[in-house]
C-alpha cells in the first residue's frame, strides 16, 4: 500500500513542478508587456489572456500537489489535539463526506465544459486577441481526475494511520523557509 502511496505522491509532485513553471511564464510575460507598454507604448493585446490562463492552469494543477504536500489549509484547532487516530478518522470521514463529492462534480462538470468549449472551439471574448480557451478548459476534468487520485492515496494514509497509530513519512519536495532557517540556527548554536 505504501508504494502505491508514494507512486501517486510521485505523479501529483511531478505534475505541480512542472506547472510551477507557468510561474517563470507568466512573470516572464508580464514584465514583457509592462516593458512594451510604457517604455514603447506598445500594449500587446494577448497578455492579459495568457496571463489569466496561466495562472489558472498553475492553480488548478498545483492542488493535487498541495494535497500530496499536506499543505492546503486546515482549522485544526481541536484537529492537533487528537490522537493521530482520531485525526485520521476525522479526515476519512472528510475526504467522504466533502471531498470526493465535490472533485467528482468538478470532473463532471468540467467535462461537459471542455467539451462545449471543444465543440464550438471556444475563444476569448475578453480581448481582441481572441485566443483559444478550450485547451485550457480541459485542464479543469483533468485537475479533478488528479485530485480524485491523490484523494485515494489520503484515504490510504489514513487507512494505515488507523492501523498503525503514526502517519506514513509524505515524499519531501520543498520545505519552508522558516523550517529551513530553524534548521540552520539549530545548526548555528550547535557549533
Amino acid at each position: 500500500m505504501t508504494s502505491i502511496i508514494h507512486a501517486i505522491e510521485e505523479l501529483s509532485i511531478w505534475v505541480g513542478r512542472a506547472f510551477g513553471w507557468c510561474i517563470l511564464i507568466l512573470t516572464l510575460s508580464i514584465a514583457y508587456e509592462v516593458f512594451v507598454r510604457y517604455a514603447l507604448n506598445a500594449p500587446t493585446l494577448w497578455a492579459f489572456d495568457m496571463s489569466v490562463q496561466m495562472y489558472g492552469a498553475l492553480f488548478l494543477m498545483a492542488g493535487p500537489y498541495a494535497l500530496a504536500q499536506d499543505t492546503h489549509v486546515r482549522a485544526d484547532v481541536l484537529y492537533r489535539f487528537l490522537t493521530v487516530k482520531s485525526q485520521a478518522r476525522v479526515d476519512l470521514v472528510l475526504y467522504f463526506l466533502f471531498f470526493f463529492p465535490g472533485m467528482l462534480a468538478l470532473v463532471w462538470f468540467g467535462w461537459e465544459i471542455a467539451m462545449d468549449s471543444w465543440r464550438y472551439k471556444e475563444v476569448s471574448w475578453n480581448s481582441p486577441a481572441r485566443i483559444q480557451i478550450y485547451y485550457f478548459k480541459t485542464l479543469i476534468p483533468l485537475a479533478g481526475g488528479l485530485f480524485i487520485l491523490q484523494g485515494i492515496a489520503e484515504c490510504m494514509r489514513c487507512y494505515l494511520a488507523i492501523k498503525t497509530n503514526k502517519w506514513l513519512p509524505r515524499l519531501e519536495d520543498a520545505r519552508e523557509t522558516e523550517e529551513l532557517l530553524k534548521g540552520q540556527a539549530v545548526e548555528f548554536e550547535v557549533k
